[in-house]
């Protein structure tokens, strides 16, 4: 049996429609429960001033905690530096997702600023079902394959038969938009300046589409 093997290269996009905010709270102390009090007053003021601002408390939610001990090296009257305990740090990494608005993003970062808790924030932009647009990435990447396949047979006198095999390997597919915003440093002086600076900056942010490219081999009979 005759076959004809072709590679379909799948495309998709759509726009941002969820924003993604992700926040690392972090405390540091030489005693455990000092350490913990002061991440959780961070969580408990930021969480306060994100609900004032609005925004559901259910929807801010825990992605993980850590607590790690931290060591420094110390030289002493000789010259030799060993390692002596210098606290535990301990933090947060808290999530909140909400459908994207520009207006509404600058209500968040200025829940943030006025908070005083200074996170280490990420935002990122994504879609709401992330399996609807890798339904149409299969699509597309089926569509391309079998027009290449019946190119490929009519120039060889051929027609296409049945489809004999499909292979795929499965891949992590990245459902952000490659508008990225890194907020680390900033928040400090944020804080500072309040929320209205947050507010006015964002009014025209327009994310770029989230868009996805992925392959697919088809195998078909020749006839």
């Amino acid at each position: 049996m005759k076959t004809v093997t072709v590679k379909g290269v799948g495309k998709a996009s759509a726009p941002v429609d969820t924003v993604e905010l992700n926040f690392r709270l972090w405390a540091k102390d030489k005693e455990y429960d000092k350490a913990l009090e002061a991440a959780d007053r961070k969580l408990t003021s930021l969480e306060a001033a994100l609900t004032a601002a609005g925004f559901d408390a259910a929807e801010f939610q825990t992605a993980g905690f850590h607590v790690n001990t931290e060591y420094e090296s110390v030289c002493d009257e000789r010259g030799n530096y060993r390692s002596v305990f210098s606290g535990y740090n301990c933090s947060y990494d808290q999530l909140l997702r909400f459908s994207f608005d520009a207006a509404r993003l600058g209500d968040a970062l200025g829940a943030v600023a006025e908070s005083r808790a200074q996170p280490e924030l990420q935002v990122r932009f994504t879609v709401r079902e992330p399996e609807k647009l890798e339904a149409e990435l299969l699509r597309s990447a089926a569509a391309s394959a079998r027009a290449r396949a019946e190119i490929l047979a009519e120039a060889s006198g051929k027609k296409l038969g049945e489809l004999q095999r499909i292979d795929y390997d499965v891949t992590r597919l990245n459902f952000y938009s490659d508008t990225g915003m890194e907020m680390a440093d900033c928040m400090p002086q944020m804080s500072v300046s309040g929320a209205g600076m947050a507010k006015r900056s964002f009014a025209a942010l327009r994310p770029q589409d989230v868009e996805l490219q992925d392959t697919a081999v088809f195998v078909w009979e020749l006839t």
